[in-house]
């Protein structure tokens, strides 16, 4: 997965209308896209936390929130919206994947001035432990509902992307888990899997794309608040790349060529009674685990202490091997050869053809010498004796092979894909974005 800068993030959704529907969970989503379309920094702890704020990054408060009562029963109702030149990201707080409320928020988005362009969905937690006991067929039921709704409202350009719901703690303390059902907090963990299991088959089912966010943070509880549902701000960075990516994927749009981004380090986080705290090189960290460039200090002229000066280590001179001397061949005791030694090497031309018996049936002993062998004659009781191991002597520096270097041809660098086109549209400074 590739990090994507601010700018790029703003060139991807240039003029597009964005509309992001769940939870808390999903309105720390809202507001990192919000944060990440200005300028490149994590959110704070205390961004996180806040809820129905008058103002977060330019935006505003639309409807309920502080203009409202607060409070954590299922009528809370907030609506945030973030609008520029040429960006529109607007945020609905769900307490249920489908109701009356529901209803009436798809009806807004049909008749509104501009179509959305990106549906970000999803509901949950509220829905398996605030309503009925058995939740999971109204859940179903509820499902099938919105999306038969979704077809309706939304165009076929548009892109509907389904969230899976998050993994919980074992130990839930959020404001919307009741305290009366704190005996349950265990096994909202296998309701929420089961959850997901229907959401995303009934996404499919109609057509829409699915997120895994619970496979994507499945072994990430590091990075969890202590209240066993949220998480901090380097896990929502993570989780605004994998949508960001998504919709440059669905779009057709290709992603800047760069260093690759796994997955996000351990850095300065929030970790509940069952997280540990990891320490890892700094060459292996994310980037995002790093404080921000403008907290950092200034870069020095010159160091702190003179630079030890480094004392040249004598030059040992190579070793030189010998050759290994070639040793006559031994002859048989009592007889005297008819021929002088010579190599090898240089009896032998490298184009000389050997038949097959040349080399094994002469070196055993012959009664009868073989027509096929020139040069000299064999007497009765001739043979040649075996030939001494050669010893194993290390290759000549001379004689080793250079290391092979592979020239790298000129790379043709295609240009960004978010080159703006000519005649663009002008900013749009009090009716927000223009229509795609």
């Amino acid at each position: 997965m590739v990090q994507m800068l601010s700018s790029e993030v703003r060139q991807l959704l240039h003029n597009k209308f964005v509309v992001i529907l769940g939870d808390s969970v999903q309105r720390s989503v809202y507001k990192d896209l919000v944060l990440l379309l200005q300028k490149d920094c994590l959110l704070t702890p205390s961004q996180l936390k806040v809820k129905g704020e008058p103002s977060f990054e330019q935006d505003e408060l639309v409807e309920g929130g502080q203009k409202s009562s607060m409070h954590n029963r299922t009528n809370y109702r907030e609506v945030r919206q973030y609008c520029s030149g040429h960006h529109l990201v607007r945020f609905y707080f769900l307490t249920r994947v489908y109701n009356e409320y529901v209803q009436t928020v798809l009806k807004g988005l049909q008749s509104d001035k501009y179509t959305p362009d990106v549906v970000i969905i999803n509901s949950c937690l509220w829905d398996i432990s605030r309503y009925e006991e058995h939740y999971i067929e109204s859940y179903r039921e509820n499902l099938e509902n919105l999306f038969r709704h979704l077809h309706e409202v939304v165009p076929k350009s548009c892109l509907v992307l389904w969230n899976t719901a998050m993994p919980v703690g074992k130990r839930v303390t959020a404001g919307f888990f009741p305290q009366d059902q704190q005996d349950l907090a265990p096994l909202l963990g296998c309701n929420v899997i089961e959850a997901n299991f229907y959401s995303s088959t009934q996404a499919q089912k109609h057509g829409f794309d699915v997120l895994d966010l619970h496979f994507h943070f499945r072994r990430e509880e590091r990075h969890r608040q202590k209240d066993g549902v949220h998480w901090n701000q380097l896990a929502h960075r993570r989780l605004s790349q994998l949508l960001l990516a998504h919709v440059a994927d669905a779009w057709g749009v290709e992603l800047p060529h760069r260093d690759l981004v796994g997955k996000f380090k351990d850095g300065p986080v929030s970790g509940g009674p069952d997280q540990r705290t990891e320490r890892q090189s700094q060459a292996s960290r994310d980037p995002l685990t790093s404080p921000v460039t403008p907290l950092l200090p200034p870069p020095r002229n010159r160091p702190l202490l003179p630079t030890p000066t480094p004392t040249p280590a004598p030059c040992l001179p190579l070793p030189q091997f010998l050759p290994p001397l070639l040793r006559p061949i031994p002859y048989h005791p009592g007889i005297s050869p008819q021929y002088e030694f010579c190599p090898q090497d240089t009896y032998f031309s490298s184009d000389h053809h050997f038949q097959s018996d040349q080399f094994f049936l002469n070196y055993f002993h012959s009664d009868v010498p073989s027509s096929t062998q020139t040069g000299f004659d064999f007497q009765d009781d001739f043979m040649f004796g075996p030939q001494m191991p050669r010893p194993p002597f290390p290759t000549r520096y001379y004689q080793q092979r250079a290391p092979v270097v592979h020239r790298g041809y000129r790379r043709n660098r295609r240009s960004g894909p978010y080159v703006r086109q000519k005649g663009a549209a002008p900013l749009l400074q009090q009716t927000g974005p223009s229509p795609p």
